[in-house]
């Protein structure tokens, strides 16, 4: 893992609809081609949110290759050599992850589910854009970071500290 290569980033969450989807349209906005950023969910939902895609798009974020799919994507032959993984929900982070290829450093970004918003369309709106924000500020903390392979223990803090913002 150095910075001359693109680096893959994983974001999970449960069913891969929402705040993961959101995580990978952000870092593949911002990562300025450093970062090949997926999402995928444990028990994925099988489609994207409809309220994650208003949000993505309002931001003029590209959503056409975005799509809800299995963490076992990730475990198949030919499939992406994992440098990072984040889980973003709190059910992902407890569940046993499958080993991924590649040992990639992991770290728990946890935020609440905004597809849980109570609420009519607007405040479940509010709830997604809000989500969105969040994830913008880890991941800009996360572009700030030197990937120093030879440090993981401090890559690993940093990482961690990152889920704390």
């Amino acid at each position: 893992m150095t910075e001359s290569r693109r680096l893959n980033v994983l974001f999970l969450c449960t069913g891969n609809s929402a705040r993961s989807v959101l995580a990978e349209a952000l870092l593949n906005h911002l990562g300025d081609g450093r970062f090949r950023a997926f999402s995928a969910g444990s028990t994925p939902k099988g489609k994207i949110h409809p309220l994650a895609l208003t949000v993505l798009r309002r931001e003029n974020l590209p959503v056409a290759e975005l799509r809800s799919k299995s963490w076992d994507e990730f475990r198949l032959q030919g499939a992406p050599k994992l440098d990072f993984v984040f889980t973003l929900c709190d059910s992902a982070a407890a569940e046993s992850c499958p080993a991924w290829l590649g040992q990639p450093l992991t770290a728990h970004w946890g935020l609440p589910d905004p597809a849980a918003a109570q609420g009519g369309e607007s405040l479940q709106l509010q709830a997604f854009s809000k989500t969105l924000v969040e994830l913008r500020k880890r991941i800009q903390r996360f572009l700030q970071v030197t990937v120093d392979t030879s440090d993981r223990g401090g890559l690993q803090a940093q990482l961690n500290n990152i889920g704390h913002l």
